[in-house]
């Protein structure tokens, strides 16, 4: 039976352009809806935001043909320090180093601002011969009949493929539509994101300071700037973030320090509340989900972003393996195979985040004396440490070809 398009992916973001890409080149025709219009994504102007790939992500992108295009505008991560503390009262006494000299394969990952990850991405898309982007659609129902998926757009028009990936978010309307529960929780806390200008250099140096209402991310950024994620309770960040730009500062410099000199604002504020929301399942009958779309969890281990690119190896890999023995890709019994592969990882990565903030969240001063012993353990043994290091960088673990910069 002929379709439109062999798969069809609903999300425009990050994950959808990226898996689109994988699987066009291994001979897929897929198309892409994206609710935001053409040129909305990666506007020239700089709001602060950044990600911190891990390098396993970085390779993927290198494959897909996008890293090309970010390179210059990207930051080494060469070396991570965690301490728990106050503010006004500094780091506690013992801080974990993760230096990427400690590894052979190089920096530990990158920042990169999502303008400039979002302009590579929509430029290689634009340029991809087997990939088609439908700007400015939202999907308002879809449909699996055998073996035939149909997805209808709000104008009527009506498309069919073999296969529909959502990568769509945490509210995913493909989740919502195929039937697909999700389960999860509010934590209380809401990020406050903005980049920051101080007068030294970062040397490439990320920090994480854990503090009692939640960590402050300090990702290094091009030049003499740095990509905040500040956590706080939502209550006390709906205060802060409602300052102008004086008082938002005036919170900011107790809990950052005076080790990067004086610092200032680089561009527009930002809130996220955060939750856990995960996918019951996240394959059906000719669906399956990716990237938040399937889970969302804490920002405090900064994996949002790399756990959603496993999806996208994963998935494209299981796919196109499967075309190539002559299944049908969109069947159940095949997108399990993607399911088996990332949940388990997924879900060590729930616990993983979950538990790490119940720890550090708190002033406990049991749990406080705790958390510094076990930073000093951790730092005092170089095979223990090395292990941290290359989860950082995303290299443990059954890791598609893709991430480990290798062809499918």
């Amino acid at each position: 039976m002929t379709t439109d398009t062999d798969i069809v992916i609903v999300g425009g973001g990050l994950n959808g352009p990226a898996l689109a890409l994988a699987l066009g080149d291994t001979g897929f025709d897929v198309t892409v809806v994206d609710a935001l219009p053409a040129g909305a994504r990666g506007e020239d102007s700089f709001d602060g935001r950044g990600y911190a790939l891990a390098l396993a992500s970085q390779r993927l992108l290198k494959v897909i043909g996008v890293w090309e295009r970010v390179a210059e505008n990207a930051t080494p991560l060469l070396e991570i320090r965690i301490s728990d503390g106050k503010p006004d009262a500094g780091p506690g006494p013992f801080v974990l180093e993760f230096d990427h000299a400690e590894i052979d394969e190089g920096p530990m990952g990158y920042m990169v601002e999502d303008r400039f990850l979002s302009q590579a991405l929509a430029a290689s898309v634009a340029a991809h011969p087997r990939v088609t982007l439908l700007s400015g659609e939202t999907v308002v129902a879809q449909a699996a009949d055998g073996a035939v998926a149909r997805v209808t757009l709000a104008g009527g028009r009506e498309i069919t493929a073999r296969l529909i990936v959502g990568c769509d978010g945490r509210a995913s309307g493909t989740a919502q539509r195929a039937g697909i529960d999700r389960w999860g929780h509010d934590y209380g806390q809401t990020a406050l994101v903005a980049a920051i200008a101080h007068e030294l250099p970062h040397h490439g140096t990320a920090h994480q300071f854990f503090m009692p209402p939640g960590p402050l991310a300090i990702l290094p950024l091009t030049g003499n700037r740095s990509s905040i994620v500040w956590t706080e309770t939502s209550e006390d960040a709906a205060r802060v973030h409602a300052l102008d730009e004086a008082g938002y500062l005036d919170h900011l410099r107790p809990r950052f320090g005076d080790f990067l000199g004086d610092i200032s604002l680089a561009g527009a504020r930002f809130t996220y509340p955060l939750n856990l929301t995960v996918a019951e399942r996240f394959v059906e009958e000719r669906v399956a989900l990716v990237g938040d779309a399937a889970h969302g969890m804490h920002p405090i281990a900064g994996q949002g972003l790399n756990a959603g690119l496993k999806d996208v190896g994963a998935l494209a890999e299981v796919l196109t393996l499967a075309r190539r023995r002559g299944e049908d890709f969109g069947r159940r019994d095949v997108l399990d195979r993607y399911q088996a592969w990332r949940r388990f990882d997924v879900m060590q990565m729930v616990l993983a985040t979950e538990g790490a903030n119940r720890l550090f969240s708190n002033d406990n001063p049991l749990l406080r004396a705790a958390r510094e012993v076990g930073l000093g353990v951790v730092n005092a043994l170089p095979g223990l440490r090395r292990g941290f290091i290359r989860e950082a960088a995303g290299l443990t673990g059954d890791l598609p070809k893709l991430l480990q910069g290798r062809q499918i």
